[in-house]
């Protein structure tokens, strides 16, 4: 799992930007591992369909430069939907081209961004009208248990902000915006198709672990995975972009830092958040501190990875910790690259040394579906550094200019 160094802060201490996170009460032990998850392979055509039918769109899923597309006029002026094909599948959605609504109030913007507390703002349907909308495309999404915030107001256009449960867990960074015009409509909006599915298993630390690393890390709570953990809104405020989703606060730090000042931490809820890892957007195990500076009106999260800190690495070293099993049980290994010579198929991947490996292929059509079996040797002590690691399959016949596949349909590369 990819991770970054810290500044060699003190816990405690401010960091760089002149904040330090101080908890007002007892925080939360939580579990003592939890799983990470990400979204793998493509998007299918048949996902498409059904994300564009909750939307109102009649058109067929077609596939141009790696994104789906369904729209019902050429000239690109009527309802769109895009979704990239690889996972996580990002997708954008627009009833009226641009986005948004042109059937805007005489005399107000559509462009003008504004809340209230129960939506009394030019034409726009109420909160309770903007979920019940969203409900067809949070369900084809999966999402039907989603946390939703409705109170955001974009001129006539409410925005309903989902924030999903994955494995059980609340998420954040995984959102889904959905705007819905004065008629009632689904006017616009974006998030991911493809859902997360379990990952590895990593031990985790507590609360209040993970907030002495937060006030240890460079850069005002910036982290190994991702880059940055920057203070966020919360879901319940309001402050998030026009798309659905919270605004992220710079990485970099002031170059003038301000006064190192306490800033009251009030609680903490064990959950996922997005980060990326190896390259490819991730659900971490972290803890998400609800915090809210002092004279401040609303509360906000800040998010740190609870992954226990001898499992992160620092960008650019080779290998990622195998993350602990028993002994005897089987997993699968990702894997990350392939070589071909005639008919023998070499897979790379990263291993451990307390583990065995069987790589098998199975031919089918114009593709190479290739997959990775560890299992945990008894009676050995385990090291957390991992290698890199081969096995040669021999397949019917030369390769070709057939597709390599890892078991979740995902394509692997040529080394």
């Amino acid at each position: 799992m990819t991770g970054g160094g810290t500044a060699g802060i003190a816990p405690g201490e401010p960091d760089p930007n002149g904040v330090t996170y101080q908890a007002t009460g007892e925080l939360p032990e939580g579990p003592k591992a939890a799983y990470d998850h990400h979204a793998r392979g493509e998007v299918t055509r048949g996902e498409v369909r059904a994300l564009a039918e909750a939307l109102g769109l009649s058109g067929t899923p077609t596939v141009r430069d790696g994104v789906w597309r369904v729209e019902q006029d050429k000239d690109g002026s009527g309802p769109s939907l895009q979704v990239n094909k690889q996972a996580p599948g990002t997708w954008t959605f627009a009833r009226h081209g641009l986005g948004g609504t042109d059937d805007c109030p005489k005399g107000k913007p559509c462009s003008s961004s504004s809340t209230a507390p129960h939506g009394e703002l030019g034409d726009a349907v109420g909160e309770k009208a903007a979920k019940a909308a969203a409900a067809p495309v949070l369900k084809a999404l999966g999402q039907d248990d989603a946390k939703l915030d409705a109170r955001q107001l974009m001129g006539a256009v409410r925005v309903v902000n989902a924030d999903p449960k994955v494995g059980g867990l609340p998420t954040y960074g995984w959102s889904t915006g959905i705007q819905v015009g004065s008629d009632g409509q689904v006017v616009g909006g974006s998030g991911q198709l493809k859902a997360p599915v379990k990952g590895d298993r990593y031990p985790v630390i507590s609360a209040r672990q993970t907030l002495d690393r937060l006030n240890s890390s460079a850069g005002g709570g910036r982290v190994g995975i991702g880059g940055c953990a920057t203070p966020v809104p919360h879901a319940d405020d309001s402050t998030k972009t026009e798309g659905g989703g919270a605004k992220q606060a710079p990485c970099e730090p002031s170059s003038a830092p301000a006064k190192p000042r306490p800033v009251a931490v009030h609680g903490a809820t064990f959950g996922l958040a997005t980060h990326h890892v190896d390259g490819r957007q991730t659900l971490v195990p972290s803890w998400l501190f609800e915090v809210k500076p002092q004279g401040a009106r609303e509360a906000f999260t800040v998010t740190h990875p609870a992954v226990a800190p001898e499992y992160l690495r620092s960008p650019g070293t080779s290998g990622t910790p195998a993350p602990p099993e028993e002994p005897g049980e089987k997993r699968s290994a990702r894997v990350e690259s392939y070589s071909a010579d005639g008919t023998s198929l070499t897979v790379h991947f990263w291993g451990s040394a307390c583990a065995e490996y069987t790589a098998s292929a199975r031919e089918k059509g114009d593709r190479v579906t290739v997959s990775v079996t560890e299992t945990k040797q008894k009676d050995q002590v385990c090291i957390m550094v991992a290698k890199e690691l081969s096995k040669t399959v021999t397949l019917d016949k030369p390769l070709g200019e057939r597709k390599v596949v890892d078991a979740t349909g995902e394509t692997v590369r040529r080394k």
